[in-house]
């Protein structure tokens, strides 16, 4: 089988998150190395202990070899940097001696062995999950799944793998090249973090499969199509006939709720799975020292909020990128004194 890594990026908000993933996996798998790739630094009263962690490994986003890493980070916003260390971590991982890599977002849990996308990847090099497998039928069902999809991206990126050959080398290069200049929620110029970037993956790539199973990448934007029940093994089905392996459980909270029971309506195993992960997730995997919605570098050094104003100019701005090449600081010649100064100038 060779050595298989897995690994996942997240900020310690989405710590719980992605312990109930490397836990979830590890049942299956424990023989996997499983990485964290974590662009974050520890909140007050919180010591991170991989000792005491179900990963393997820890990758720091704010260490990978980028050139004037602080520069490049502040221009991404949260959602933004996450996606946007994949790639160099990726390109990192597979030529570290693994022979096939596959990443996960921290947000899904594993329920069935994934062997088959490892006897997927020796005949092939590059495996994506499409976000719909099947036409939509109503007109807010195309607006929320089909439309979407051409706004964000045909495959869902929070799961990718390649093996160790040509093919797969030669995606996680370009990949990782192309979310280190242009990884950023920015719709209206074609692109939606690293999504976008992968709907040329079929054309500039070979040996790509495109994995139409329903019972991987389950989440609300397909449930429409994809309907669970469990057979008297007590495993979960999908259509009656496809085992699921893994749910998205994307937007955890109200929105994520909603979209559930749109789409789910009357389909109690969809609930059920749900709460299982919400209820696992809080009693097992939560630490309360973490604050809500934790990250290190969305502030400056003196603790100061850095808004999305100030990552776009920053961004837009190579003089002041050049000027300004760690934007972090708070000292009186710092680019946030700076860009007070600016705006009240501004406003003049």
């Amino acid at each position: 089988m060779g050595k298989i890594i897995c690994y996942t990026s997240f900020t310690y908000s989405y710590l719980a998150k992605a312990r109930l993933l490397a836990w979830s996996l590890k049942r299956f798998h424990p023989n996997w190395e499983f990485v964290a790739l974590i662009t974050d630094k520890e909140p007050e009263g919180f010591i991170f202990d991989i000792n005491n962690e179900p990963f393997d490994t820890v990758m720091l986003g704010q260490e990978l070899p980028i050139d004037n890493i602080e520069s490049w980070m502040f221009t991404h916003n949260i959602v933004e940097m996450c996606t946007a260390v994949k790639g160099k971590a990726l390109d990192i991982l597979i030529n570290s001696g693994a022979d096939k890599v596959i990443y996960i977002d921290p947000d899904i849990a594993i329920f069935e062995s994934l062997d088959p996308i490892v006897e997927l990847l020796n005949t092939n090099d590059i495996i994506l999950t499409p976000h719909q497998l099947a036409p939509a039928k109503e007109d807010s069902e195309i607006m929320d799944t089909e439309i979407s999809s051409l706004k964000h991206g045909i495959y869902n990126l929070g799961f990718v793998a390649i093996n160790n050959k040509p093919e797969g080398k030669r995606f996680s290069k370009w990949w990782s090249d192309r979310l280190i200049d242009y990884c950023y929620d920015d719709t209206a110029n074609g692109l939606f973090t690293d999504q976008r970037w992968c709907d040329h993956v079929p054309v500039f790539f070979d040996n790509v499969k495109i994995l139409k199973d329903p019972g991987y990448n389950v989440a609300s934007w397909n449930l429409s199509t994809r309907k669970f029940s469990i057979n008297e093994k007590g495993e979960i089905l999908i259509n009656n006939k496809y085992i699921l392996r893994f749910y998205h459980f994307t937007k955890l909270g109200p929105v994520g709720e909603a979209m559930t029971a749109r789409y789910a309506q009357d389909n109690i195993e969809v609930y059920e799975v749900w709460n299982w992960y919400q209820k696992t997730l809080e009693n097992k995997f939560t630490d309360e020292t973490i604050p809500n919605k934790w990250w290190y570098f969305d502030l400056y050094k003196n603790g100061e909020k850095i808004t999305q104003e100030m990552r776009t100019l920053y961004k837009n701005r190579n003089d002041v990128k050049a000027h300004f090449q760690n934007p972090y600081l708070s000292d009186s010649n710092s680019f946030e004194k700076w860009f007070e100064l600016e705006m009240k100038t501004v406003a003049i």
